[in-house]
């Protein structure tokens, strides 16, 4: 089996270390990867980093990015087929309801707001990473 790990787009320096103490502190030890706005993200998939077999098993993706927006985003994720299939899970603090909307209509898999208090924050991404790492059956490599 490939590693299993976790792509985080998120421009948020605070929010990034944030997220991967707590995976850490959690016993989460699969590899996270960030990238810092939405156009490294696409690269990434694209295969600027992810090489042809190995996808994450998921993305938590924010909304609220330079360049590309977590939006355009999810959208080009779901029209590429390569990454058509992939979990994403929208990780952020937006309280717009259409963001929440727009994400499923583009095919998130999630929507999660990031909670202000520190302990609900924690235990929410404890649980993504939970979940999505050691639960979920992530889809086999295609051929």
């Amino acid at each position: 089996m490939k590693d299993r790990y976790i792509l985080l787009v998120e421009d948020n320096p605070d929010d990034e270390t944030l997220i991967q103490r707590v995976l850490k502190k959690n016993g989460v030890a699969n590899r996270v990867v960030v990238t810092r706005n939405g156009a490294e993200a696409l690269d990434y998939l694209a295969g600027g980093g992810a090489d042809e077999v190995s996808l994450p098993s998921v993305v938590l993706l924010d909304l609220k990015l330079p360049k590309i927006s977590g939006l355009e985003v999810l959208q080009r994720i779901r029209e590429t087929e390569r990454t058509r299939l992939l979990p994403v899970v929208i990780l952020t603090s937006s309280k717009e309801e259409q963001d929440v909307v727009n994400s499923y209509r583009l095919g998130a898999n999630a929507y999660v707001r990031k909670p202000v208090k520190f302990e609900e924050f924690s235990a929410a991404v404890r649980t993504l990473g939970l979940f999505w790492l050691l639960l979920n059956e992530p889809l086999p490599p295609q051929t």
